[in-house]
């Protein structure tokens, strides 16, 4: 079990049972970093501006502290000179403190927020998941699920048998109950469903995040349809049908991409500049020495050969 990422309580009536959350999904994508081929370096991305881009917003004035030459004059497109677009355009990082969140309104105005707003409206920390109600699992649509955790009992505190009271009697109803909790900073609606042995909690899309597919099928409802072709379709989902079992559709591709990374051989390791080991300080006081004779004769021959060139 991974590390939990919530820890408060499940209260319905009058009964609070302390509870975890645990991711119950572990996406296992086979995801690549970038290299430069030419260098052999992982290629990194920065926060940028670049000059040929445009303003989207009038951009403040420099503070008056701000040095001359670390001043930045943002430029349009119509401002450059035509041979600008012959080469990359300059790029010029952004430091964090000068981002600043934008949206743009349906009106195509934008607008920007700073992050002392964001906050001031930002909902409070759940410490509890009150049931609100409980409802059939079948009338929730599957189109609903967004993601799922497990919930575990929080050891030491007695949670155990609430928890195992909740879990036996919502199995008996076949009900799921619903509620809300922030997790993070993002309020969720929930459901709460009982599995064989553990609670699990789906947060849930809203309302109106779940599209309509009714333009998708206009149409379809009026198509005649004969009883005999329904009676041979359902006879071929009858003998199509099995019992669901996971391990049998396993990620083909991700297999095959896992075998192709394991048969490669490994990039050869880049070549590092051997730095000088440290000479030992008998050895370095020798050298030193023997530097001193070599000068002292050499000092001595151009002495020798200045004395010859005088007589």
């Amino acid at each position: 079990m991974g590390q939990a990422v919530w820890t408060g309580s499940i209260s319905f009536g009058l009964v609070n049972i302390p509870v975890k959350l645990y991711p119950a999904t572990e996406p296992k994508d086979v995801r690549f970093h970038l290299y430069d081929r030419r260098t052999g370096k992982r290629v990194h991305y920065e926060r940028v501006t670049r000059d040929i881009e445009s303003a989207a917003f009038e951009p403040e004035p420099p503070d008056d502290l701000t040095p001359p030459e670390d001043r930045y004059e943002p430029q349009t497109a119509r401002d450059l000179e035509p041979s600008a677009f012959a080469a990359t355009p300059a790029a010029r990082p952004v430091e964090r403190e000068d981002m600043v969140r934008g949206f743009a309104l349906p009106s195509g105005d934008l607008v920007t927020v700073t992050d002392d707003e964001l906050v001031s409206i930002a909902p409070e920390r759940s410490r509890t998941i009150e049931i609100e109600e409980f409802v059939d699992l079948a009338d929730i649509d599957p189109v609903f699920y967004e993601k799922s955790y497990h919930i575990g009992p929080v050891r030491g505190m007695g949670a155990e048998k609430p928890y195992a009271l909740l879990l036996r009697a919502m199995q008996g109803a076949g009900m799921v109950g619903i509620g809300r909790f922030v997790l993070r900073t993002k309020p969720h609606v929930v459901a709460i469903r009982p599995l064989k042995d553990v609670l699990a909690l789906e947060t849930l899309f809203f309302a109106d995040e779940v599209r309509s597919p009714a333009e998708l099928t206009s149409g379809v409802s009026n198509l005649a349809v004969s009883d005999r072709e329904v009676k041979t379709a359902r006879q071929l989902i009858t003998a199509m049908a099995t019992e669901w079992i996971p391990e049998k559709h396993a990620d083909v591709y991700r297999e095959e991409l896992l075998e192709l990374l394991r048969s490669k051989p490994a990039a050869a390791p880049a070549q590092t500049t051997e730095t000088p080991s440290e000479t030992p300080v008998g050895d370095l006081m020798a050298a030193l020495r023997a530097s001193v004779e070599a000068a002292k004769r050499k000092g001595a021959r151009k002495k020798t050969a200045g004395s010859k060139r005088a007589g």
